[in-house]
């Protein structure tokens, strides 16, 4: 089963095209308000991001540590056995002056031997002496660049000790590279201490911590994209359900009662399916049931309406007979008469209201259109409840700057819906002016019924036009009336595609608003009347008077009508 449309529909804001980058932020914050699984991925992305980044840099900066101290170990360990093999040699010379010489020679060719250093020099440590071998450096100018003060008093004063320090070591081509110069001292027995310098070049270290953290980067982008492509499917596997869910859940809010959910396999998701069309089938059965409770309830009003028109028909024409005779009774039976046929006429108008809103229960009722002028029909309108104006006390001001061009309307409808607004505003007013005012313009026509009586409460005004309401039961009816007009007039302006508006206010007065399109075309833009009479309202209603003149809200001054009593004297309803 099908059932008619309610006006829910699900749609989604198409996004922007993503050529345009000015429109991405947008996208992106509309993909985010409404795709759990951008979201989800978003997140996880970023927070993976994160944790690798933070691991990456952690692991590349400990790597780095502990490469530079394997290096510097290892060049330590390289230094001190290099020195080691040169002072063995110096300690095993014949001491001559010739030899001397030639000994720390060998010595330094050990030392370039034993050892991977690319810079080797020796200093001799206190005054001259004699016989005593002569400096040495692998390459002097680089030796005085890089060798410090410090290091120099450190190898001084501590035989036994070796010390280090970190040099960007010169090369060839008159770049520096990173490096290690390490000082010790080497001991020519009985003649003297030297300052031995050895310098390193760690060039491969870099190289190799760069190696190790591409790899690093490498693995941890490869690791971000593979979570990010697992949680996308994981997610998938989840949303897609949810998804399907959401659009079933829209078509059968949209009226397509048959609708249900595919349920595959055994798990959560099969179970929340299960549930769902398990409540889809309640839900169509019970509209079904309240449909066919509804279509009986219509049959009922339209058969008994039409089967009481006959003999309605005949107790008005007895009526109407004995009210004509009334004169020739006495007081007691002439006001009987009086009373039958006002009622009878109440109850003719109250059936003609039920067989009106069955129509529209049953959605058969159907606009006669004509070229009518809105401002001339509220004319014709305030002229003929003139009378039961007066009666009231109330000074009806008909304000119509605009509004006098044909507009295609069904006549007798819009003409309804004006007597019942301004019956309305006669019964409610409480003697005060009523203000009428017309209006349009490109797209639409209005008008505007405004009186300056006790006014209502917001909830009231919400529930104004429902069937039967009636805001202060207690109070009674002074121009008769079924409770459904209304709720008629609400269904006459949407059979035309225009709306009906109030406001409100306690204390202020009551405004309606009826809204009708210029053409077919569904209204758009704001109505050539505002809802909200603005500052009018605030005036004490009683300085208004009844006859004096009325400041209103528009540009065009207002104008009385006056015109003789009219023959047609119905009520609002």
């Amino acid at each position: 089963m099908t059932a008619p449309t309610t006006g829910i529909t699900a749609t989604r804001t198409p996004l922007k095209g993503w050529g345009l980058w000015r429109a991405w932020p947008g996208n992106i914050a509309t993909l985010w308000r409404r795709s759990l699984r951008f979201r989800t991925i978003l997140v996880t992305l970023g927070l993976t991001a994160f944790a690798v980044l933070v691991a990456c840099v952690w692991m590349a900066l400990a790597i780095q540590n502990d490469l530079f101290a394997s290096r510097k170990d290892q060049v330590l360990d390289d230094a001190s056995q290099a020195r080691a093999a040169a002072q063995a040699i110096l300690d095993a010379a014949v001491q001559s002056d010739g030899q001397l010489q030639n000994v720390m020679i060998s010595a330094m060719r050990t030392l370039d031997e034993r050892s991977s250093a690319g810079l080797v020099a020796a200093f001799r440590i206190g005054p001259p002496v004699p016989d005593a071998p002569q400096n040495f450096s692998s390459d002097p100018t680089a030796i005085d660049d890089v060798l410090g003060e410090g290091l120099r008093t450190s190898v001084r004063e501590n035989p036994d000790w070796q010390f280090w320090q970190s040099i960007a070591l010169p090369t060839d081509d008159d770049e520096a590279v990173p490096g290690i110069l390490v000082g010790q001292q080497l001991e020519v027995p009985g003649v003297a201490s030297y300052e031995l310098y050895l310098g390193y070049d760690l060039s491969n270290a870099p190289q190799t911590l760069g190696f190790v953290q591409g790899t690093l980067w490498i693995v941890g982008i490869g690791l971000v994209l593979l979570i990010s492509g697992i949680a996308w499917f994981v997610l998938r596997s989840v949303t897609t359900p949810v998804g399907e869910a959401a659009d079933t859940s829209a078509r059968l809010a949209a009226g397509d009662l048959g609708v249900r959910l595919p349920v595959r396999g055994e798990d959560e998701l099969a179970t929340l399916g299960r549930s769902f069309n398990a409540m889809a089938d309640s839900i169509e059965s019970q509209i079904k049931e309240l449909a066919d409770l509804s279509l009986v309830q219509q049959r009922f009003v339209s058969d008994v309406s039409h089967e009481l028109r006959t003999p309605l028909t005949t107790i008005r024409l007895a009526a109407d007979m004995i009210n004509d005779q009334r004169e020739d009774f006495d007081p007691a039976t002439a006001r009987a008469a009086e009373l039958l046929n006002a009622q009878v006429q109440r109850f003719e108008v109250l059936l003609t209201d039920l067989l009106e809103i069955s129509r529209y229960d049953a959605g058969s009722v159907q606009l006669e259109l004509e070229p009518t002028s809105l401002a001339h029909l509220a004319e014709d309108v305030i002229a003929s409840m003139h009378q039961l104006a007066e009666q009231h006390g109330s000074d009806v001001r008909l304000v119509a700057p605009g509004g006098y061009t044909p507009v295609d309307m069904d006549p007798r409808r819009v003409r309804r819906i004006v007597r019942n607004l301004l019956g309305n505003a006669i019964e409610h007013g409480e003697g005060r002016p009523i203000v009428v005012t017309v209006d349009s313009n490109q797209q639409a026509v209005a008008i505007g019924v405004r009186d300056y009586g006790l006014g209502m409460t917001a909830d009231d005004a919400e529930r104004v036009f429902d069937r039967f309401w009636r805001a202060d039961p207690s109070r009674k009816r002074t121009i008769g009336g079924t409770g459904l007009g209304l709720s008629i007039a609400l269904g006459d302006a949407k059979l035309h595609g225009g709306e009906l508006t109030v406001w409100s206010e306690v204390g202020r007065g009551t405004n309606f608003v009826l809204t009708l399109p210029r053409s077919s075309v569904a209204l758009s833009g704001p109505s050539p009347l505002p809802l909200d009479p603005g500052e009018d309202s605030t005036a004490p209603a009683d300085e208004l008077g009844l006859t004096q003149p009325l400041e209103v809200p528009y540009a065009t001054p207002a104008r009385d009508i006056r015109v003789p009593d009219a023959s047609d004297r119905e009520g609002a309803s």
